[in-house]
């Protein structure tokens, strides 16, 4: 037979990176079949290929550099992902956690090398570190479930900071204690490092990603903005002798707020993680991985032994003790403890910092055989956590599947329309509908475009195609489905109408009348005329900077708005809105009112920061001006005429708007209320529907005798 081993390993750049894609590729789909997580196909792929396995790729520079962004990755995803106000919620619940999750395998594992391997009392701290620290190695699995914002899950990523800070610290003791000793000095100017990376990181990144993200709006310019933000932030960490994922778990705290979860720039973040730089990273860990080691002699199957049995055990231990303490279930135990008993390549940069420390008679604080034993670790803590984390993640949906009761939200009729004229306007009102939309029913959305029946129809409806075709790819990169049409009609209003019957829509979100050389008139040519014509929901939107730089939402709710029955629909919406954006939410209206919204979130959407302000009487309406800030957004729940919530004061609602919330992002919604159904609507009914009050008649009187 030939000699093919002449050929390996393999050097050509094109052909190692065709070789990864295709284990990047077929893993998923061999390990589904045998019903094993992914990831552990990619760590054993990667111990097949490597150099203590067929020795088919060699770790060069590419698994270096691509593992090393891969493991950024996975905790920048982590920081990104957590939810903030379950953290803050649940604070001393994740200090405990950690504390736990780190001393109880670190003392486990450090008793262990010096009683029974007999390793040096430094050596033992770094091991025994290793152990108490963990990599959330599993992390991509939770994602996979959609339960990265689960409280378990907020849980271990808090807890895995905690861990990975005292690993940190437990490193830098060692190694100043073979440099400079460990004195008062040395701590000081640790903490006086740390404290400048957590405190310049928390002033400068927020002021300067709203700065950008104001400004520009390209999908590519954003995504490289989040990514240099990321290695800058992990650079500047590795500079003042902090490792690099701690910087890159605290660039995904910070910049939480700003990156919506179902927003098209975090699609783009996870699904180029997820596809590339995650999956190259487990590769390269498993080519580190020599299972000959095992087959060596007994103390390396001690050693690993040691490293496995009391890391993980005590992992096991701290996970079934906060479960157990905190009341919560089973399930929620399994996932606490999978996601923490995961190590993964961080460990071999402690051993290798621990391998250049010389002692004296020559030797170095670390030997080979630790490293063997923290690396066939890596293999073994791998497996066990995916598996487990895999398993809790089932159950946990199942169980809260069912108790949720998901058949009734089958029941909601949502289905969005969103007529769309202006460029500048159609890619906010995208990402209103896409924050506002229920993710658990995965519905498209509508996009519509009226174009009047003219002899500019030909042109206008070319651009009607190409405005909807850039709104389907934009929802296409936040994973969203879209039906878009170009519609010719006679009377835009009712266009618009017919559309909404034929599509069986549930609420329209459309712009605020913004082009003065159409129309003088504050609702334009024919907005008054659609919600005049048409009792189901209209979000009218004119937002003057990005959704994921608001800080805060304000409300003002009509008194007798809880007896109108779009009620829970507005307050659904506004709601999830406040969740994706993780910002503020602040209602002002009657105490009667306020009651039944704040029961109404408390009870749906918990996790929302909501405040409430009585506001006695709707004239109070222009005070509010002074507490909009422009990076706030103000929403006015009004009413159409003859409705139970309708008062005369909202006759003045365009004329206070234009007077006082100028240049302000301004949300108006008019909620469902009762009227004739939809279905009643023809084609044959009247083209125009406007109602003019006395008081828009007698004002128009005046300004016209004025003028005169």
């Amino acid at each position: 037979m030939p000699d093919i081993s002449q050929y390996f390993p393999i050097t050509n750049p094109t052909l190692i990176f065709f070789l990864v894609l295709c284990i990047i590729l077929f893993a998923p789909i061999i390990m589904g079949k045998l019903r094993i997580p992914h990831i552990i196909g990619m760590v054993l792929a990667g111990v097949l290929i490597g150099q203590y396995g067929f020795n088919v790729l060699e770790r060069d520079s590419s698994f270096e550099l691509f593992g090393k962004v891969g493991l950024f990755y996975i905790m920048f995803l982590a920081g990104l992902e957590i939810d903030m106000q379950g953290l803050k919620s649940n604070g001393p619940k994740v200090v405990g956690f950690g504390l736990l999750t780190f001393f109880i395998p670190f003392l486990m594992v450090y008793l262990s090398c010096v009683y029974i391997l007999g390793y040096s009392p430094l050596a033992s701290l770094l091991l025994g570190s290793i152990m108490g620290s963990n990599t959330l190695i599993a992390y991509p699995i939770v994602c996979k479930y959609g339960l990265q914002k689960h409280s378990s899950v907020t849980m271990c990523v808090g807890a895995s900071m905690i861990s990975l800070t005292f690993a940190l610290v437990v490193l830098a003791a060692v190694v100043g204690a073979f440099n400079n000793g460990t004195g008062i000095g040395f701590w000081i100017v640790f903490i006086l490092k740390f404290a400048v990376l957590v405190v310049g990181g928390a002033i400068i990144i927020p002021r300067i990603t709203r700065w950008f993200l104001r400004r520009y709006s390209d999908a590519v310019m954003q995504y490289i903005f989040i990514m240099s933000i990321m290695f800058f932030t992990a650079a500047a960490s590795e500079m003042l002798g902090i490792e690099g994922v701690f910087g890159a778990f605290y660039a995904g705290l910070i910049l939480n707020r700003y990156i919506p979860h179902v927003s098209p720039l975090m699609n783009r973040i996870e699904f180029i993680g997820n596809a590339l730089f995650i999956p190259y990273f487990l590769i390269g860990v498993g080519m580190l991985i020599n299972m000959r080691v095992l087959f060596t002699g007994w103390h390396t199957a001690l050693i690993v032994f040691c490293f496995v049995f009391f890391g993980t055990f005590g992992k096991a231990i701290a996970a079934y003790i906060t479960s157990y303490g905190l009341r919560i279930p089973v399930s929620h135990g399994h996932m606490m403890f999978g996601l923490t008993s995961a190590h993964a390549a961080g460990s071999i940069a402690i051993v290798m910092v621990g391998i250049k420390l010389k002692v004296e008679g020559g030797g170095f604080l670390m030997n080979d055989d630790m490293l063997n034993g923290v690396v066939m670790m890596i293999l073994f803590t791998c497996v066990i956590g995916s598996l487990v984390t895999e398993k809790a993640s089932q159950d946990i949906v199942l169980k809260e599947s069912s108790l949720n009761g998901d058949n009734k939200e089958q029941g909601d009729d949502e289905k969005i329309l969103m007529p769309v004229k202006y460029p500048e306007t159609a890619e906010t009102l995208l990402n209103i509908a896409i924050l506002m939309r229920n993710q658990k029913l995965n519905r498209g959305l509508v996009g519509l475009n009226v174009v009047f029946d003219d002899e500019s129809r030909l042109a206008y409806q070319s651009r009607g195609k190409a405005l909807l075709e850039k709104l389907t790819r934009q929802a296409s990169a936040a994973d969203v489905r879209m039906q878009t049409q170009v519609r010719i009609a006679t009377n835009i209003a009712n266009g618009i109408k017919h559309a909404f019957k034929e599509y069986n829509a549930s609420e329209i979100i459309m712009g605020m009348h913004i082009h003065k050389e159409v129309s003088k008139r504050f609702w334009g040519e024919f907005i008054q005329s659609l919600f005049n014509g048409l009792n189901r929901q209209i979000i009218l939107a004119r937002c003057v900077q990005p959704l994921n730089t608001l800080r805060r939402i304000q409300v003002a709710v009509p008194s007798r708005a809880e007896f109108e029955p779009g009620f829970y629909r507005w307050l659904e919406r506004l709601s999830r809105l406040a969740s994706n954006l993780e910002c503020r939410i602040q209602f002002h209206g009657k105490q009667e009112t306020l009651d039944l919204i704040k029961e109404y979130v408390q009870n749906r959407h918990p996790n929302v920061r909501t405040e409430y302000t009585l506001m006695a009487h709707w004239n109070e309406l222009p005070k509010l001006a002074s507490s909009i800030s422009e990076d706030h957004l103000f929403v006015v729940v009004t009413a159409r005429k003859g409705t139970v919530s309708y008062k005369l004061a909202l006759e003045r609602l365009p004329d206070e708007i234009t007077q006082f919330f100028s240049g302000k992002s301004i949300m108006i919604i008019f909620p469902d209320q009762y009227g004739d159904s939809i279905d009643t609507m023809t084609f044959a009914e009247p083209q125009h529907h406007e109602q003019r009050s006395a008081y828009n008649v007698l004002l128009a009187w005046i300004r016209k005798k004025m003028k005169v």
